[in-house]
């Protein structure tokens, strides 16, 4: 008994004193390829929401408790009727997704390149299932938002006109919207086309009302080196909006030596304390590469002189940061290995646009099965790939493969893929009647030339196990019988070759597993057994 109460005692002192000592956080609060962040507070929850491009299924949202520590719950696109990118290319598909609560509806609103315009889904829970979409009429242009204000809803979007002024102008408008009807009603208001004269690609608009003011933010000047947020009052929702003095409220356009670049697309939220803190997107680089792709980071907002003023007496996004007044919520560690022993793949897994039938299962051998499919991954379709997000830059990616080619065109194994003009593939396959170990690079020529090039190529000798090993440029692919047994396949190969800045696009680099028989029906398959990802220092 004695024990027991020590014991007890022991924990209800450590506890806050273990929240008490995390006084600090670390950025991105939502590591690789989560772009276009968007959140909302519902009483003492945080969900977010991003980007999600030609990847499937679309948008996934995460849940939170104190703004650092997040959880993948689900997706808000998870049907083929929801959204079907067939044979979207690179880089298309589901942008910039706004996430709103009110009266008991979630709702997601989104554009979605070559499949469709802009559209929304609601739900009665924050992690689905969401309705079908409810598109709507608009003029050309991304990045839709909603803001809901006494009793009327506004929908706000950029739109692309006729005849722009210079290359890139873009105009932010703001309209009624009816969500029950689905339509824009009402005039339709444009408010700015950006901070200057000549300021390209004005988008991802937000509303927010702070006391008698309403304020709007904007990503301005494209996504990348010159990125920023740039901050709007009026005394009405619909305009006119004045330029605050202080602008651009936040951007790394300027600051060459912080780790975090490319910063912009904000979306504020203030906790049930009373604080304000926004998210962001940006990008960590290795030399000029980021392959990791636009990732989610917090910065604190404070209000001074009417207006919002992103990490005060800073002025910019730093790795590491006060925490939230929030208490400390983190969530179970998950477990770096996949057995593949559920009914359902992880909410981690994505395929490559959407699939129009199911080729994969867990059903047999208590593996995951991915069938043989004509479909290439050097294509814009849906190939037979399961694959998550680099989120690290010091990582190994394992799989224990059960694969058995039955004709040259057959092959199967480990994927390392920024899209279908940019990857690595380690496969096992079969040429000349015998069966082969393969690696192959995959590299577009001044983004023109499709270049499948082999850079090591021997004869199979019964490795069951594949590996690639990432440190910080280098990515080094390996294979064994056992994951003791590891041994290097090819030399040391250019990471570089799966970031933005050489494979051009707006997503980050994938790793997983994959298989096709490479334009001619089979009906092989592959199994794999488990899957590991593990950070390594």
């Amino acid at each position: 008994m004695k024990n027991r109460l020590q014991a007890l005692i022991l924990c209800c002192v450590l506890l806050p004193l273990s929240s008490f000592a995390q006084k600090t956080f670390q950025n991105p609060i939502i590591p690789g390829f989560h772009p276009d962040p968007s959140v909302i507070r519902v009483g003492e929850d945080y969900y977010l929401v991003n980007s999600s491009f030609e990847w499937f299924p679309g948008i996934p949202i995460y849940h939170s408790k104190d703004l650092v520590t997040w959880k993948l719950i689900g997706h808000a696109l998870t049907r083929r009727l929801q959204l079907d990118m067939r044979s979207n290319r690179a880089s298309s598909g589901v942008w910039a997704p706004t996430i709103r609560y009110h009266d008991g509806t979630y709702y997601v609103i989104v554009t979605c390149k070559q499949c469709g315009n802009n559209f929304y889904v609601t739900a009665a829970k924050p992690e689905g299932p969401y309705s079908d979409p409810v598109y709507l009429e608009t003029p050309k242009g991304i990045d839709p938002s909603l803001f809901f204000d006494n009793g009327k809803v506004w929908f706000s979007a950029n739109r692309f006109p006729e005849k722009p002024q210079y290359d890139g102008e873009h105009i932010i408008y703001v309209q009624e919207i009816d969500l029950n009807k689905g339509e824009l009603i009402g005039e339709r208001y444009d408010i700015t086309a950006g901070m200057k004269y000549g300021v390209r690609a004005t988008e991802g608009p937000h509303q927010y009302k702070v006391g008698d003011t309403y304020y709007l933010l904007t990503a301005e000047d494209m996504t990348w080196e010159k990125h920023m947020v740039v901050t709007y009052a009026s005394k009405s929702p619909t305009g006119p909006y004045q330029l605050l003095p202080k602008n651009p409220a936040l951007s790394h356009r300027d600051k060459p030596n912080s780790p975090i670049q490319h910063v912009g697309h904000a979306d504020l939220v203030e906790t049930q304390n009373g604080e304000w803190w926004a998210v962001v997107l940006g990008v960590r680089k290795i030399d000029r590469s980021y392959y990791l792709g636009r990732e989610t980071f917090l910065v604190p907002v404070a209000w001074q002189d009417g207006a919002p003023v992103f990490n005060p007496g800073v002025g910019e996004v730093l790795m590491q940061d006060r925490r939230p007044n929030l208490p400390w919520s983190p969530w179970e560690q998950a477990d770096p290995v996949d057995e593949f022993d559920q009914e359902k793949l992880g909410l981690e897994w994505n395929f490559l646009r959407t699939p129009q039938t199911t080729w994969w299962s867990l059903e047999e051998k208590g593996w995951l099965k991915i069938s043989l499919r004509p479909e290439k991954s050097t294509e814009p379709t849906n190939p037979s790939l399961i694959a998550k997000r680099f989120q690290h830059f010091n990582f190994t990616a394992t799989t224990k493969i059960d694969f058995e080619p039955l004709a040259d065109n057959e092959e199967a194994g480990l994927i390392a893929i920024q899209n279908d003009r940019f990857q690595y593939r380690l496969i096992i396959a079969k040429a000349e009647g015998k069966n082969i170990l393969k690696l192959v690079k995959v590299y577009n020529e001044k983004r023109k030339v499709l270049t499948e090039n082999i850079v090591t190529m021997r004869e199979y000798q019964g490795e069951k196990v594949l590996a690639v090993a990432v440190n910080g440029l280098d990515l080094q692919f390996m294979a064994g019988k056992s994951k003791n047994s590891l041994q290097k396949i090819g030399g040391i190969q250019d990471a570089s070759v799966l970031s933005s800045h050489v494979a051009g696009g707006f997503t980050g680099a994938y790793v997983g597993m994959y298989a096709s028989s490479n334009g001619r029906q089979s009906s092989n398959a592959a199994f794999f057994d488990w899957f590991e990802y593990k950070v390594t220092k």
